[in-house]
């Protein structure tokens, strides 16, 4: 990237937040309803980003009560006060159930307390009751503000000047209910701790021989039950929108006794707590324990995750989600007229996007009709396309049909990992392998890498082999750096060997490189002539054709693990900064991800070049920061941002310039980054991502019956990943073009438009480029193109 790109940038960032001005505007904050994580980071987007364009930001303690008691419950924020909350779990704003507010008399006391205080902004993070009351509110207010008018409570000019009211929502909900949005904060650290009490589970499960069942929040909605399974290979799930057909007793004895005589030593099965029968009536834990031992004899305990769901501190996903819509909430408010509706701040694939407020509701009242009159079908296709593609991707990965009923497509599909190992590989391998037998096709499973291609360790995989693959972090199959260009020889020789009909890669930079040499070699190898997919999947998220890799999320919550103790530490000795370093080769994704996730005053990457100059506005901006409450600093170092400014020369620095303001530690991660079991989000994706590869595959071969169709074109060896908001499979000769081979990244990358945001909420200049489109968007129940829903 070269100074004119950096220039111009700097310039269209500039242009977009010129005129959103927050002179003169004071905004609400408000959490209500159910906890959830990333609450707290929220609340703290919305304050910093507030102050930033010139705005009051007021707390407004415990929900909808403090709004209508008023007083001390609505309180001035400044900077200092949503300090070190990030990493905190629940609201520190606290939050309450309030029946006053339901009636005109409490919204009338609420409307003059924020009158008073000048507030016509409200930003309001909860469920959809919330925000229902929140719309009802602002259809009211100019009602209420001349009743309060009309009884001396305020003057006319009053009136006048706050004649109208912006609302805009975020969704805080550990559940993942409310239509409209991929994922709602909370939701992704609350799988957090489902898959840590399973993970536990499992081992003990073990040793036993048990049965485990599990039961999991979520009344109106099975999106956590679906996940969990979906993650951890449950035996069998009960949800709310699906629940099982007529007769399911013996249909899941015979699943949990197959099991067993496959020789798996545990039986997991996971139900939400508002799982019912298609009568509507309740299924519970204790109903299916008893009919578990009674049937099968199996010694079974039953666990209730409970509240344990929503506590903790939140996930670096639900920390950046937060974050991203707490600063796109304050810019949707700034731009607010008095005609615009009250909208949701919402996840769309990776894209923020605003949405009516009054539709989603309605839709997500909609999934509870659908279920009350129990149309299911509806039901699920109501709760998106996320919901539906995970129950279908769970269906056919938990249950085997018998091999006398699969039709066989007479095709040897190989999978190989390839690269760096990273979380969520054997996901993916568990997946693809259980994809591809039920397709009817023979799986073999390459060992090693291109080296072990090359020396013949290939080796038939079957349906059992992968159980349990989901939670193992690292990569089972083995993996290895080396590229293909050595030995294509051996690799084409081995193809011929175990007629290898196609070929799914799954790694990082090096299987898209592979990819492309196999491409070129196509010519003289017709072997390679057949169709080869890659996943990316490395912790650096560095491969072209995708926004997200498999890998990095659970390697951005390693940093941001590592990080948050880190900042503790400092808290404790006061006036000290740490500088880290972080993996990621060239790609700054992580160092700048996980600056924003943990609160970091700076993140040194190579895609934005940076001088001394810049270093020493870092240590300036460090010694005003020494003067307040806020006595500790963190700075994040990608490995290789700069030749010369090594973690060394920036700690010494650092160290020099500060001398008697702060003393500085450094801290190189290393792989740790690499390692540790498969964050939830991983799991999910990886065996999504996989499974709909391994769809691809199976077309591509009925398009060619018979042993002997080449496969020549271009569409025939692909990169499947996520752009914006749909899941797309791109020609690796196209993608050549995007890519800078040199630092292994690809030209443009999405997440560099967040360097801003982590500037701001750190207290630096900066200019944020507003949403892709600042506009309301209709709410689509389901997408016409394939959907990214992650």
């Amino acid at each position: 990237m070269d100074d004119d790109d950096v220039a111009n940038r700097k310039v269209s960032f500039r242009k977009c937040l010129e005129h959103l001005s927050g002179a003169g505007k004071a905004i609400g904050v408000l959490t209500s309803g159910g906890d959830a994580q990333g609450m707290n980071a929220a609340v703290r987007a919305v304050v910093r980003m507030g102050i930033y364009v010139g705005a009051k930001v007021y707390f407004i303690y415990e929900g909808y009560q403090g709004m209508v008691d008023g007083g001390r419950n609505i309180v001035e924020a400044n900077w200092e006060s949503v300090s070190s909350i990030l990493q905190v779990g629940g609201t520190i704003i606290g939050s309450a159930r309030c029946k006053a507010f339901r009636t005109r008399e409490g919204r009338l006391k609420a409307a003059q307390n924020l009158v008073q205080r000048g507030i016509t902004n409200l930003c309001v993070i909860g469920g959809d009751g919330s925000l229902t009351g929140a719309n009802i509110f602002r259809k009211e207010w100019s009602g209420l503000l001349e009743e309060l008018a009309q009884n001396g409570e305020i003057d006319k000019e009053q009136v006048q000047k706050h004649a109208y009211l912006n609302v805009v929502g975020m969704v805080g909900s550990i559940d993942n209910d409310f239509c409209g949005t991929d994922m709602t904060i909370g939701t992704d650290s609350a799988l957090h701790r489902i898959i840590e009490v399973v993970d536990a589970i499992m081992t003990t499960a073990q040793s036993h021989q048990r049965t485990f069942v599990l039961e999991v929040m979520g009344r109106h909605c099975g999106y956590l039950a679906l996940v969990s399974a979906l993650a951890c290979g449950a035996d069998w799930v009960f949800l709310p929108e699906s629940p099982p057909e007529e007769g399911w007793q013996e249909d899941m004895c015979i699943k949990l006794s197959e099991n067993r005589a496959r020789k798996k030593r545990l039986n997991i099965i996971i139900v939400a707590e508002g799982a019912i029968d298609t009568q509507n009536k309740p299924i519970t834990s204790e109903q299916i324990k008893e009919l578990v031992v009674k049937q099968l004899g199996y010694d079974t305990r039953v666990t209730i995750l409970g509240h344990v769901q929503r506590g903790g501190t939140p996930s670096a996903f639900d920390r950046i989600l937060a974050s991203r819509m707490g600063v796109e909430a304050v810019v949707a408010l700034l731009q607010a007229t008095p005609e615009t509706p009250a909208c949701v701040v919402s996840l769309s694939g990776n894209q923020a996007v605003r949405l009516p407020l009054v539709e989603c509701v309605q839709m997500t009242q909609d999934v509870q009709k659908a279920m009350d009159e129990r149309r299911f079908k509806d039901a699920v296709q109501l709760r998106g396309r996320s919901f539906e593609t995970n129950l279908n991707t769970y269906k056919r990965l938990a249950i085997k049909l018998p091999d006398d009923q699969i039709v066989k497509s007479n095709c040897n599909v190989a999978v190989i990992n390839v690269g760096a190992p990273a979380a969520g590989m054997n996901a993916a391998v568990r997946s693809a392998v259980r994809v591809g037998i039920a397709d009817g096709h023979k799986m073999l499973a390459i060992y090693d890498g291109f080296e072990g291609f090359a020396k013949g360790q290939i080796k038939e995989i079957g349906w059992g082999d992968v159980g349990g693959w989901t939670g193992q972090g690292g990569s089972i199959l083995g993996t290895k750096r080396t590229l293909p260009g050595k030995s294509l020889e051996d690799i084409a020789a081995q193809m011929r060997t175990h007629s290898i009909n196609a070929l799914l890669i799954i790694g990082g930079f090096e299987a898209f490189k592979s990819a492309v040499l196999l491409a070129d070699s196509r010519d003289h190898h017709p072997e390679f002539c057949i169709p080869i997919c890659i996943l990316p999947t490395t912790i650096s998220n560095n491969v072209p054709g995708t926004d997200v890799s498999l890998g990095s999320d659970t390697g951005l919550n390693a940093v941001v693990e590592t990080c948050d103790r880190i900042k503790q530490s400092a808290s404790g000795t006061k006036r000290r900064v740490f500088i880290i370093e972080t993996m990621g080769g060239y790609c700054g994704y992580l160092a700048n991800m996980g600056g924003l996730a943990a609160g970091a005053d700076a993140a040194y990457i190579f895609e934005e070049p940076f001088d001394i100059r810049d270093l020493q506005s870092n240590v300036e901006h460090l010694t005003e920061k020494m003067k307040t409450t806020i006595q500790r600093g963190l700075v994040l170092r990608n490995e290789s941002c700069s030749e010369n400014y090594t973690t060394d020369f920036i700690y010494q620095l650092y160290s020099e310039e500060g001398k008697g303001v702060f003393d500085c530690r450094k801290n190189v991660l290393g792989h740790m980054q690499q390692g540790g079991a498969p964050s939830p989000f991983d799991r999910n994706f990886g065996t999504k991502i996989s499974a709909r590869a391994m769809q691809w595959i199976s077309t591509k071969l009925k398009e060619a019956p018979g042993k002997g169709k080449r496969f020549t074109s271009e569409d025939s060896i692909c990169v499947l990943g996520i752009s914006k908001r749909n899941l797309l499979f791109q020609p690796v000769t196209q993608l050549r073009k995007d890519t800078d081979f040199e630092h292994r990244i690809p030209k443009e990358q999405w997440w560099l438009k967040l360097r801003p945001l982590m500037k701001i909420l750190a207290k630096y200049k900066a200019s944020y480029e507003v949403s892709d489109s600042n506009q309301l968007e209709p709410v689509h129940p389901r997408g016409h193109e394939e959907p990214a829903a992650i």
